[in-house]
């Protein structure tokens, strides 16, 4: 069980994708460039089977912002992109109206 303290220490943001690119190291990963409000930064993100690269482009996501870097094949991301998945694969979740870039989920 995670304490609501716990929880309130994870900096979820809305985010925008501002570039999507395959991962050179990898089949199933794009390497993405979002805007967070605050900079710019690389995250990494296990989509590729389920979008096409132009589809997250210019859509707000929801992103964990306070992770620490991690290197996924090569590559440093730097931050979470959330999803849902099910038997029919993964959603990407995406605020239903356009929140100001850089606001916090709670």
């Amino acid at each position: 069980m995670v304490t609501y303290e716990e929880f309130k220490k994870l900096d979820i943001r809305v985010a925008k994708v501002i570039l999507a690119e395959d991962h050179p190291n990898a089949d199933r990963l794009y390497v993405l460039k979002i805007d967070t409000g605050v900079d710019t930064r690389t995250i990494v993100a296990g989509i590729k089977n389920f979008y096409k690269k132009e589809e997250p482009l210019d859509k707000n996501i929801v992103v964990i912002t306070n992770l620490e870097p991690a290197m996924i094949r090569g590559v440093e991301s730097n931050g979470m992109l959330l999803a849902a998945s099910d038997e029919n694969g993964i959603c990407v979740l995406m605020p239903d109206r356009n929140p100001a870039v850089g606001s916090k989920v709670s």
